[in-house]
């Protein structure tokens, strides 16, 4: 079975922050971190040094390759900086050949 995560600390929000399901928009310096199965990527965000992870609203995405849930956890990293509210893009929205 494959499995892969990626863990990227000390990323600013852009305004808007990001939407979560647990407690709703989360703003500051957070770590994004994306686990992938196999089949599909979870990505959850944190307050930097802090221990609670939330779901990041949209997630889980479906992905067939590690590399489309690398470049899935890039695309997201790059929407959490521009703000307006960032979203998960749908995998045609990454750079995923």
């Amino acid at each position: 079975m494959a499995w892969a995560s990626w863990t990227t600390p000390g990323i600013y929000t852009g305004r808007g922050g990001v939407p979560t399901d647990e407690v709703g928009v989360v703003t500051g310096n957070v770590t994004v971190h994306t686990t992938w199965d196999g089949q599909e990527a979870d990505v959850s965000v944190q307050y930097t040094g802090t221990l609670e992870w939330f779901t990041v609203t949209g997630s889980p995405v479906p992905c067939r390759t590690e590399r489309q849930s690398r470049d899935l956890h890039q695309a997201v990293i790059e929407r959490i900086q521009a703000g307006s509210g960032a979203t998960i893009p749908r995998l045609h929205d990454t750079a995923v050949p």
